[in-house]
């Protein structure tokens, strides 16, 4: 830590060169919250929030895992990966608030911790474009890294 790993001694973006890195189990679990507000909550029925457009939750789920599958088309420097494993839930954390988690796996020479952010990201980009027809006060508060293993150093949020 402490440097930029994406800019050479002159400071030109690269990839990383991950060539001599040995292939490890590497997995990544990214958040998302979100606030959904009364005008859309009240469409919640105990497990799924239902629109005319369908399962919100169960869309948001396919576009989470699609985006974490996109990840090195959508960030330049990203290595293209081909996931092991990609899996997202999406539950109800209080009234107004949900959490959607998304965890992707791989054994590769490199990490998945931006395909696990591109999937919370998209997940929760899909549930407001789902829901935005009853409110535009959905508001995603905080996508973040929870934790990843398998690299060079491990992380876990506190």
């Amino acid at each position: 830590m402490g440097e930029f790993s994406h800019l050479d001694e002159k400071g030109k973006p690269v990839m990383v060169d991950v060539g001599d890195k040995k292939v490890t189990h590497r997995v990544a679990v990214a958040r998302a919250v979100m606030h959904l507000p009364d005008e859309v909550m009240k469409h919640f029925n105990g497990h799924e929030l239902a629109t005319k457009k369908g399962s919100v939750f169960g869309t948001a789920t396919l576009a989470g895992i699609m985006g974490a599958k996109k990840t090195g088309e959508l960030i330049p420097l990203c290595h293209p990966l081909g996931l092991d494993n990609c899996k997202i839930d999406i539950s109800v954390q209080s009234r107004n608030e949900i959490v959607i988690t998304a965890e992707a796996s791989i054994h590769a020479k490199t990490g998945v911790e931006m395909e696990a952010l591109t999937a919370a990201s998209v997940a929760a980009l899909t549930v407001y474009d789902m829901c935005k027809g009853l409110s535009h006060d959905i508001i995603i508060k905080d996508i973040r890294l929870i934790s990843k293993t398998g690299g060079k150093s491990d992380f876990k949020r506190k």
